[in-house]
């Protein structure tokens, strides 16, 4: 699903070779640096930065691996993504699985006046409370928020700053594949994706990773309007590769208001929606 030399390769062409005292030159044909540039830059031979590039180098040491890093002008989270691919003919990681702990539902359906959501690292929403079901308007069990983005041309409007939603999706699962190259799952939504959406094929090719982390989402909810959420997200103890999402409003916003009245309005079809656990739903 994705490779250090593929890797390499995409952020080697994105490097802008003034930015590393390499003179302009009107000849220049190739865009971003040159392998031997490359080499040079990272104290490494020509021939084994060109045979990492092809997948036949031995496994890179960390010293090479952060020197390149520096050359490429990785941040943080690419760098940590390199270290990875590197890796991983060394030590696969085992794709979890499993349902969520009851304990987790019940604190789900603690969380009252925001949509809250139990996602793993393929993007499948594992669980959600009773508002997180109303903000997306279907059953919990069976989202997965990469399909929803992507495939569903429906909801495209739901998403009311779609185009960074699909590359903070692409960016993410590019980091999951670097994680678990093995699981068959993610391999499988991913080539789901690529036959399904032109936009998904060009953004996987440029091999961007983005940590999924805090900020603004907004939604166009066809019942309450737009709604402005700031999402946190919450590592899960003992639970790798899931985390908790909480969609908060500003008090006194007209966001929180949208919230309260949405709530209202599913309380007319269903008093008691307690958490659902979609991993439950498919046993």
């Amino acid at each position: 699903m994705d490779d250090l030399a593929g890797f390499l390769r995409t952020r080697r062409s994105r490097v802008d070779p003034a930015s590393v005292g390499i003179p302009a030159d009107s000849r220049r044909r190739v865009q971003g640096l040159r392998r031997e540039e490359v080499a040079h830059l990272s104290g490494v031979s020509v021939d084994y930065y060109v045979r990492l590039e092809q997948g036949r180098a031995t496994q890179p040491s960390e010293q090479i691996l952060d020197a390149l890093a520096r050359v490429l002008g990785l941040d943080r989270t690419e760098r940590g993504h390199l270290h990875r691919l590197a890796r991983t003919r060394r030590r696969r990681a085992k794709a979890p699985g499993g349902r969520v702990r009851p304990e987790l539902l019940r604190v789900l359906d603690l969380i009252a006046d925001a949509p809250a959501l139990i996602m793993d690292h393929r993007l499948d929403v594992l669980a959600g409370n009773r508002l997180a079901g109303l903000l997306f308007g279907r059953p919990i069990p069976g989202l997965n928020t990469a399909r929803h983005i992507f495939l569903e041309e429906a909801e495209r409007g739901f998403y009311a700053q779609w185009e960074t939603c699909t590359l903070d999706v692409v960016g993410h699962l590019r980091l999951a594949a670097g994680k678990h190259p093995e699981d068959p799952r993610l391999a499988s939504l991913i080539g789901e994706l690529a036959m399904g959406s032109e936009r998904f094929r060009h953004l996987w090719a440029r091999a961007d990773v983005r940590a999924r982390t805090h900020g603004r989402k907004a939604y166009r909810h066809p019942l309450v309007g737009l709604l402005e959420l700031h999402q946190e997200n919450f590592a899960l103890p003992d639970e790798p590769s899931r985390e908790l999402l909480v969609l908060s409003a500003a008090p006194a916003s007209p966001t929180q208001d949208g919230l309260r009245l949405l709530a209202s309005l599913g309380a007319d079809s269903d008093d008691t929606h307690p958490a659902v656990d979609a991993q439950v739903r498919r046993a």
